[in-house]
């Protein structure tokens, strides 16, 4: 189970990243668990608060306790701090049914700053997901099947991406947190499970299964 962390009372951005980095600069830091204002919050723009430094060693940061937690992305308010920044990273450990089944390929790390997002056309899926801030419990959220990605890299520079599948998840679930949304804001309520229960009745490729036995759309 991760460790909480506070949201940084009033202590600036600039003080939490940097106090964050000194901290725990070979290691991870704590992960803030769901109840936290800070994850409620509607994160502030990345304009220069710390240079280039402390900003790629926080971005590092965040991709080794991305790594340990483990997950497959993590957003700066997560360890408390109310800023645009997230890092993904998928190797996509799952058999090529699964893999099939959910578009689920691997993701090669990358860092987002200011980051926004647009669905691309109509197409819509629901899986199961989880988020570390709330460990224990996946629901079924249905997203955009594509979108069209821009941020700033940590260099700086303007990325236009397009994601699909699974990237487009992890992709959308990431972006959410920074405007203060998390995945339980939009699960299909009916589908929301331990992750035991998920492990024992719920955990086929597609779950066309339990929308049908507990009761909820998949599109």
């Amino acid at each position: 189970m991760p460790a909480v962390a506070s949201s940084g009372g009033g202590v600036s951005v600039k003080d939490r990243i940097n106090e964050l980095v000194d901290r725990y600069h070979d290691g991870v830091a704590p992960i803030v668990a769901l109840g936290q204002m800070v994850l409620r919050r509607q994160a502030v723009r990345f304009d220069g608060q710390v240079d280039d430094s402390v900003l790629l060693a926080f971005t590092e940061l965040l991709r080794r306790t991305n790594k340990v937690a483990p997950g497959v992305g993590l957003a700066a308010p997560q360890v408390g701090v109310p800023v645009q920044i997230a890092v993904m990273e998928d190797p996509a450990p799952v058999p090529a049914e699964i893999a099939e089944a959910r578009q689920r390929y691997p993701l090669e790390y990358f860092a987002a700053i200011n980051p926004e997002y647009r669905p691309v056309g109509s197409k819509r899926r629901g899986f199961f997901e989880g988020c570390l801030s709330m460990p224990g419990w996946a629901g079924v959220v249905n997203r955009p099947l594509s979108v069209q990605a821009t941020y700033l890299d940590v260099a700086g520079q303007v990325r236009r991406r397009a994601f699909d599948g699974w990237q487009a998840r992890i992709v959308q679930h990431e972006f959410d947190h920074l405007r203060g949304v998390v995945y339980v804001d939009k699960v299909e309520p009916r589908s929301l499970s331990t992750i035991e229960a998920y492990l024992a009745n719920w955990s086929q490729p597609v779950p066309t299964k339990a929308a049908r036995e507990l009761g909820f759309r998949l599109d």
